[in-house]
């Protein structure tokens, strides 16, 4: 006879109080975990991977070889046109993060990106280390920005990406209350360090992953150069180029540790 049985038939009234404060217990496990996954799932574009440490997305757990490639814009717009005819001529969907002051000194410009198909996300008002803000002028800046580009395109935004990838706890919970993921990368072409094309394409076709989130800049001395060698290598590998926004999962979700963003269980 199995032991639990055994000391079941021994001592009842005691077991019973033994199951009722196991069952509570498990009870408010359940009650906890269900809290914590709804906060993860639902509440914005952040998982707690320990204590209380926000983590926006780096990546996406994808298995259909989907990835997104962007481009900073902040200085300057000399190579622009060229990114987008080389954009246009693979048929490739891209995302552009862009500073206030840039949108604002070059309208045509965003106007072209936006009709021709891609996303647009705020990089910022004034390019700054926005973890060093207080949330008054975290909001102000992300409003401004935000509010700067749906001017020009009449399209709403909904993707952030910190200037010089500096973030917090603060920036990331206030961008996520405004209704914006905030998105980092997990390739870096190091294009603005005016590396030579060949280096340049060479540092992200080796790292790209299924998922991956590639970073890019609109007026890197070579970047131009390296985009069309990056699309025709990578589409003939069977990756499939798509805007950050149909990258990303919006509801369901968990961010790991890592930064890469998992569907729910």
């Amino acid at each position: 006879m199995p032991c639990a049985i055994m000391y079941h038939m021994a001592k009842p009234a005691f077991a019973a109080t033994i199951k009722l404060k196991t069952v509570l217990l498990a009870a408010a496990a359940l009650l906890t975990l269900a809290a914590l996954c709804v906060a993860v799932y639902f509440t914005g574009a952040y998982a707690v991977s320990g204590a209380s440490r926000r983590i926006p997305i780096y990546s996406v757990e994808r298995e259909d070889k989907h990835i997104s490639i962007t481009f900073d814009c902040a200085w300057g717009a000399d190579h622009t046109g060229e990114i987008l005819a080389a954009l246009k001529e693979y048929n490739v969907p891209a995302t552009f993060f862009m500073v206030q002051f840039w949108a604002e000194k070059y309208p045509e410009y965003v106007c072209a990106i936006s009709e021709g198909g891609h996303d647009i996300g705020t990089h910022s008002k004034t390019h700054s280390y926005m973890s060093r803000m207080a949330e008054g002028d975290i909001r102000q800046e992300l409003a401004s920005s935000s509010a700067a580009i749906t001017k020009i395109t009449g399209k709403s935004v909904e993707l952030f990406r910190a200037p010089y990838g500096d973030y917090d706890n603060e920036l990331i919970d206030t961008a996520a209350q405004l209704g914006l993921y905030t998105i980092q990368w997990d390739v870096d072409s190091l294009d603005w360090k005016d590396l030579s094309a060949g280096e340049i394409s060479m540092r992200v076709i080796s790292r790209v992953k299924s998922g991956s989130i590639i970073l890019m800049h609109n007026n890197g001395a070579h970047t131009a150069e390296a985009v069309p060698v990056i699309l025709c290598e990578l589409i003939s590998r069977g990756y499939i180029f798509v805007p950050v926004s149909e990258l990303i999962y919006r509801q369901n979700y968990y961010i790991d540790s890592n930064g890469r963003q998992q569907p729910a269980a």
